[in-house]
């Protein structure tokens, strides 16, 4: 019986590693959010009106604070709190791809989320400037017991 519940189980979730050309246009998205929003925040924050002339102050610190703030706060919003709402960020839901845990493809826990992004900084500031300088072909690996997976055709 325990072994007709398994192979129900692992023919009802398929589990197909997206391409890299997938995996890179939903970080590419992602990463455009998060910097686009940081920009407006910085812009907005650092925008001074004197005698009616608009002027920008991008030297203030109070414009790199908001930008930056903005940027991780979209950041952990898009790569955290969507993913755990939707199993997706905004970039993956555009390619069709979706965050399982990797033990059993279920719905990821809030920690491990947050782990994975705290990971995704970590590949980003280590291992891509690695891999640009040396021209590896290594992909990214996934993390904290999470993977990302195409989302299947009936579910779009």
């Amino acid at each position: 019986m325990a072994d007709v519940m398994a192979t129900q189980r692992s023919a009802a979730a398929p589990h197909t590693v997206p391409s890299s050309a997938r995996r890179i246009t939903a970080a590419v998205v992602d990463a455009l959010l998060a910097l686009v929003c940081g920009v407006a925040a910085g812009a907005a924050a650092g925008i001074k009106v004197v005698d009616g002339v608009v002027e920008l102050r991008p030297a203030s610190p109070t414009v790199w604070g908001a930008a930056v703030g903005a940027l991780f706060a979209v950041s952990f919003v898009n790569h955290v709190l969507l993913t755990l709402a939707t199993r997706a960020s905004l970039g993956k839901l555009l390619t069709g791809g979706r965050v399982v845990r990797a033990a059993d493809g279920g719905r990821p826990t809030f920690l491990r989320l947050v782990g994975r992004w705290f990971f995704g900084f970590y590949w980003m500031l280590v291992f891509v400037p690695v891999h640009l300088a040396t021209d590896s072909d290594v992909e990214q690996q996934d993390a904290v017991g999470l993977r990302v997976v195409r989302r299947r055709a009936g579910r779009a």
